[in-house]
């Protein structure tokens, strides 16, 4: 007699879970922009992105998150993230965020120096020559001419984000314990590589915890 095998049906309304990434950011436009980019990259996940209307220090951008994760709690599976830039923040103001990031292994955080339009340019090119926050800026107008905090998704392809990652990574050896301490660095592309949990420079769809 053959055994009859019991198919799975899920009940209607109950939606597969996804993991959560709660991604706390200084900036008022392009951070934001760029994290809902990235969810039309990678629908797989689910990214919640704290933003207030002004910028404010690396301990507000954390309060922030914290307080979300009081309110709502965080799934071991799950992450939450600080994105701040160095700029004219102190070692510590940030050493303060390093040290909430020791906490718990799925705390992270994203940093760039001098700022974050310098992982932005990465998606162009490597940075050679970047000092400041003005060179970062004057250069990424040379790709995106009519840009004013405001990040156009037809601007940013994946390709591109696979080149901004790898550009990152080759500036970031060896590997900062916390954050880049001079000019011309990010370790933004490591919560990229959280958010994919795919190998995306290799192209080969492969299922792994980095890109």
């Amino acid at each position: 007699m053959a055994i009859r095998r019991r198919s799975f049906v899920r009940p209607p309304g109950v939606r597969p879970y996804r993991r959560l990434f709660v991604v706390s950011v200084e900036g008022i436009k392009t951070e934001p922009d760029y994290f809902n980019i990235l969810k039309v990259f990678q629908p797989k996940v689910e990214i919640r992105i704290l933003a207030e209307k002004f910028h404010v220090a690396p301990d507000k951008v954390l309060q922030r998150v914290q307080q979300f994760i009081r309110n709502n709690g965080l799934r071991s599976t799950d992450e939450a993230w600080v994105v701040v830039d160095k700029d004219q923040w102190s070692d510590e103001q940030l050493e303060k965020v390093f040290k909430w990031t020791n906490l718990k292994p799925n705390y992270g955080l994203a940093l760039s120096n001098p700022k974050f339009e310098f992982w932005l340019l990465l998606h162009f090119e490597d940075g050679k020559g970047i000092a400041t926050s003005q060179d970062c800026s004057t250069q990424l107008k040379r790709y995106l001419p009519h840009y004013d905090k405001r990040v156009d998704t037809g601007k940013i392809s994946l390709e591109q984000v696979r080149e901004a990652i790898r550009r990152a990574k080759v500036k970031d050896k060896p590997p900062c314990s916390d954050w880049p301490r001079s000019a011309r660095g990010t370790t933004v592309y490591r919560l990229i590589q959280k958010i994919w949990g795919y190998r995306l420079l290799c192209g080969s769809g492969e299922k792994s915890g980095d890109l």
